[in-house]
């Protein structure tokens, strides 16, 4: 046995504490968001800037949500579009909360979060970043956007979470996505027409606000053991 290797014993105890800080980590992340029980997460681009069309639209939809519709905003924390949403529901008098990732090269953090907490294991942020929102709000995005968007649309498609509004903005971007759906992912038999259904694509923030109005909203985490349904 050479230096590197390690003992069952030794195997088990390192386990034994990944999992123990695993778990301590979905514990304080469900708490946390508990403080919030009306939120939207935003998923989008980080290197959208501030001069684009997006930014500003997510800035102003942002806002819109919190003094309309009473809600906490939570994003990753991060520049483009996270930065946008966190910075209308910052200037609308909100909350803007961060679920900021810890890394050897630190992350950049938006100055627009009100609150935030920090995440060691992706998979645990992604968790909490999905089932502690209401409503789900998409821009244009690489493949860390298309990542969480299969997810999420997957989980409401098994029924693992409620059907839930599922928004994407920006036409020009999503069309082309439902268009492959359509024309390979339908055609193959690979998903069925309803579940086009499962999302919607508009570029009009009135639209998103009547939308989220008409859908009981669920405001509890899976966490507390609460489930309950109100109309936003």
């Amino acid at each position: 046995m050479n230096d590197l290797t390690l003992s069952r014993g030794e195997m088990e105890k390192i386990a034994k504490n990944r999992v123990a800080e695993i778990a301590k980590e979905f514990t304080e992340g469900f708490k946390f968001l508990e403080d919030y029980p009306k939120s939207v997460t935003f998923f989008g681009s980080n290197q959208c800037k501030e001069n684009d069309q997006y930014y500003e639209s997510a800035r102003t939809l942002s806002g819109r949500l919190v003094k309309e519709l009473s809600f906490s905003v939570v994003s990753g924390g991060g520049p483009g579009i996270m930065e946008a949403a966190d910075r209308g529901a910052m200037e609308a008098g909100g909350n803007s909360l961060g679920l900021l990732i810890r890394l050897p090269n630190e992350q950049p953090v938006n100055p627009y979060i009100s609150k935030s907490i920090s995440f060691y294991y992706f998979f645990a942020r992604k968790v909490c970043l999905t089932f502690g929102a209401e409503v789900f709000i998409f821009y244009p995005g690489g493949f860390g956007t298309l990542d969480e968007f299969f997810e999420i649309i997957t989980l409401i498609q098994t029924k693992k979470i409620g059907n839930v509004p599922l928004i994407c903005v920006g036409s020009d971007y999503w069309n082309k996505l439902k268009t492959f759906m359509q024309e390979e992912m339908l055609k193959r038999g690979a998903i069925e027409a309803k579940h086009l259904d499962l999302f919607t694509i508009t570029d009009s923030h009135d639209e998103i606000i009547d939308i989220i109005k008409k859908v009981p909203v669920k405001i509890s985490v899976p966490f507390s053991g609460v489930d309950q349904k109100i109309t936003a």
